[in-house]
């Protein structure tokens, strides 16, 4: 009988245990917010920005001159392409025409690195947390639109040629 006892008093005493305070397992405050998105602030209006608008302004007025200018010379490098149509690569009307389209090249490089300044200026202002400038978007796109057409009349050009 001893025996058992002890095993009795050994086995519930197993079951004693710390009388401290756990966490209950009631819902928490944080639980009870919820998975919803939270509503997102009001957009910030940009402030009209002199100095970034006389920016704008000549980088407008060098995008102009970089469109008319490559204008001129894709219609000398088309005719220039026209005459070495038919030559055979390494005469004088087919070194004309590559001539022409590196003219078409230095144009093309302006308006990348125009379309890279305006990208440039985006960057800065969301640097400092200023709100988008509607002007520095319109002028990275515009420069972008024009590389690309611009891309695309040297491809067209150059398909016309004799590979080297």
């Amino acid at each position: 009988m001893k025996k058992v006892a002890l095993i009795v008093v050994l086995a519930l005493s197993g079951c004693a245990g710390d009388r401290g305070t756990y966490p209950s397992l009631a819902i928490r405050p944080t639980e009870k917010v919820g998975f919803a998105e939270p509503t997102p602030p009001p957009p910030t209006v940009a402030k009209s920005d002199p100095a970034l608008d006389a920016t704008l302004a000549g980088m407008t007025a060098k995008l102009r001159a970089i469109v008319s200018g490559f204008d001129a010379d894709a219609a000398r490098a088309e005719r220039a392409a026209a005459a070495a149509r038919g030559r055979p690569v390494g005469s004088d009307p087919w070194l004309t025409a590559q001539t022409a389209l590196a003219a078409l090249d230095e144009w093309r490089a302006q308006a990348s690195t125009l379309a890279s300044d305006a990208s440039q200026l985006a960057s800065d202002r969301a640097a400092t947390l200023a709100p988008e400038y509607p002007g520095v978007d319109a002028m990275q796109q515009a420069a972008t639109a024009e590389a690309t057409r611009q891309d695309g009349v040297i491809g067209r050009i150059q398909a016309s040629l004799p590979a080297a």
